[in-house]
């Protein structure tokens, strides 16, 4: 079989741990894995590149994916459905595509599935850990360690400068990170976009902090957490009024939206920090480097045994797979987590 793998969406640690995973599982077993560059593009374009053992030794550790990464969705561009189809009816036809993504990448090989009957097989990945249909995806793992690292670093800061700091993490629609990452690193305060936190509640706890003794707080925030007030007003902070490939506003500036109001609050100094991007770069963990390598084995065994039109899946600590029609929307985070961060605010 000639089987094509993609990255799809946005960049995340562990993409070239499935990439190396699957493509030895695949060549272990005399098949032919190519990749397509730039995510989707590389499928509509017919633009492949050889995945034998020199391009994928030495892969393991590395951030990013060698096989580039775009929102290219066929069904939204020009001419790009009709391209998938003369692509698969010509000499670049694959046999099966697996397509390493989110939930929007998840969405787009669903339909290519359905609609266009491409054999496709999905692997989860998003740091945010909201892809319906498993428990954890790779790259999470590595996302909430460099927010805690920067927890732990603020920590001494706030402690020497009596000072409240807010960290801002990514998580536009769910906080996973936040609530880990808080959890981890010992947070006084965690907003969510799940979960309505009011600004009074926040600030009327980091006061409880400071009449027990503790003269500094760390409070974490996830990038679509509204702001959230006691006379019922809610504001979503937005970077800018631009909107990203998906439509979606550019989130950003909570963390400082917040620091203003806690301090106005409290009178207590406050400082925000920013992570950004840092967190879905470089070098992934262990555990995301044994996930994503989990993932890729099973995506080609997937393949190999013709069970396509489903996306890998972790259930517990079993490796398994869904169907990609049960892959719709978004995984929010259990709240019971939050509950056991909530013993340790005020």
């Amino acid at each position: 079989m000639r089987v094509g793998i993609l990255t799809a969406g946005g960049d995340c640690p562990g993409l070239n741990a499935v990439i190396r995973a699957a493509a030895r599982r695949l060549l272990a077993h005399g098949h032919e894995p190519v990749g397509l560059l730039r995510g989707y593009r590389g499928l509509a374009e017919a633009d492949h590149m050889p995945l034998d053992q020199r391009a994928v030794s030495g892969i393991l550790p590395l951030g990013g994916t060698i096989l580039s990464t775009s929102n290219y969705n066929p069904f939204r561009e020009p001419e790009g459905v009709e391209k998938v189809r003369a692509a698969q009816a010509g000499d670049a036809r694959l046999d099966a595509v697996i397509a390493i993504g989110g939930e929007h990448t998840m969405m787009i090989t669903r339909r290519l599935h359905e609609e266009i009957g491409v054999p496709v097989i999905g692997v989860p990945k998003t740091i945010d850990n909201d892809v319906v249909g498993t428990d954890y995806t790779f790259g999470f793992d590595t996302a909430v360690q460099v927010a805690t690292d920067a927890i732990d670093r603020l920590h001494t800061t706030a402690q020497s400068h009596d000072r409240v700091m807010v960290l801002e993490v990514m998580g536009r629609n769910t906080g996973w990170i936040a609530v880990f990452a808080g959890i981890a690193g010992g947070a006084d305060a965690i907003l969510i976009p799940e979960l309505e936190l009011t600004v009074e509640d926040v600030a009327a706890a980091i006061a409880r902090r400071h009449e027990r003794g503790k003269d500094f707080s760390i409070v974490v925030v996830a990038e679509g957490a509204q702001l959230a007030f006691e006379s019922g007003q809610h504001r979503q902070i937005r970077a800018s009024e631009d909107v990203d490939s998906y439509g979606y506003p550019r989130l950003g500036g909570v963390g400082a939206a917040l620091a203003t109001e806690i301090e106005e609050r409290t009178g207590y100094e406050t400082r925000v920090t920013t992570l950004g991007h840092v967190q879905r770069g470089g070098t992934p963990t262990a555990t995301d480097r044994v996930l994503a390598t989990n993932y890729g084995v099973h995506a080609a065994d997937l393949v190999m045994a013709g069970e396509t039109g489903r996306m890998t899946a972790l259930h517990g600590t079993e490796m398994t797979s869904v169907p990609l029609s049960e892959v719709e929307g978004i995984k929010t985070v259990d709240l019971r987590f939050l509950e056991i961060a909530r013993t340790f605010f005020g």
